[in-house]
């Protein structure tokens, strides 16, 4: 089975050799929507309801990712000059692009493992509890709401002032409300996995493909400070905006996480 998700996943992803950064973005949201239609076709004869709804969250989250990316390349003028620029295309050896393709295709199977395992331990006659995969649904329909409102947020906020930065709606909570979202969705994928008989073994695969996808995330909300570093930097609101929100936990006193440089990718 997991042999068949990192086929779907590299197919997928694969988009990235046209250009590098839909590795990460197109074959990312897409991605994890086709492994969620692979896990439908797999075990269709073994399906419930409960596991329906998590490959439905993880489609939904997917195809909305994919398809708000493509819309932002469409429209946004400094994107599509970054993802255009041949140059950037050429300083990627190819061993570089390889390795980048396995990494995130095998990622990308590892974050939906527990729904994975539930429907591969139901469909062999593990007794599962459905209580726990209606919960996980739930956190990720949350998670998806959150990632999706902070999106359309930032893109409302930029129009009307694409030189400031965005400080109101969720943005007022944390700083990185859209990288929370992601958070909060592979966090209900991964409450999906508790009562479905999974193995010592198949935790640990889904454990790492969760912390793999928090510290894509915190990378992520480091690039982003450093970025507004320099471009407000010397911005008085910004300053106070930036010590006293926290960057991506709510309620958490972590304000910065530039100074953490392993938090690369």
């Amino acid at each position: 089975m997991l042999l068949i998700l990192l086929a779907v996943s590299l197919a997928v992803s694969a988009v990235g050799w046209k250009y590098f950064i839909y590795f990460f973005s197109l074959g990312y949201g897409y991605g994890v929507a086709a492994l969620a239609v692979a896990l439908l076709c797999l075990y269709g004869g073994t399906l419930t309801w409960s596991a329906v709804a998590l490959c439905a969250m993880l489609i939904l989250f997917g195809c909305r990712l994919g398809t708000y990316l493509l819309l932002r390349e469409k429209r946004t003028a400094a994107y599509r000059k970054i993802l255009y620029d041949p140059s950037l295309q050429k300083k990627k050896p190819v061993g570089v692009i390889i390795t980048v393709w396995l990494f995130c295709a095998i990622l990308y199977v590892l974050q939906v493992s527990p729904v994975a395992f539930r429907m591969d331990n139901a469909a062999k006659g593990v007794e599962v509890s459905e209580l726990w995969a209606w919960i996980g649904a739930a956190v990720m329909l949350c998670g998806i709401l959150l990632e999706a409102v902070s999106d359309a947020q930032k893109s409302a906020a930029k129009k009307r002032d694409p030189k400031r930065f965005v400080d109101t709606g969720l943005y007022r909570i944390v700083r990185c409300p859209n990288y929370l979202g992601e958070v909060v969705i592979w966090t209900g994928a991964l409450l999906s996995g508790i009562g479905a008989g999974l193995a010592a073994w198949q935790w640990i695969i889904a454990i790492i493909g969760y912390i793999g996808i928090v510290y894509v995330m915190f990378s992520g909300a480091r690039r982003l400070e450093i970025r507004q570093n320099e471009v407000y930097g010397n911005d008085p609101e910004y300053q106070k905006y930036a010590k006293s929100t926290p960057i991506l936990i709510p309620l958490l006193p972590l304000y910065s996480v530039e100074k953490y440089k392993w938090l690369q990718a």
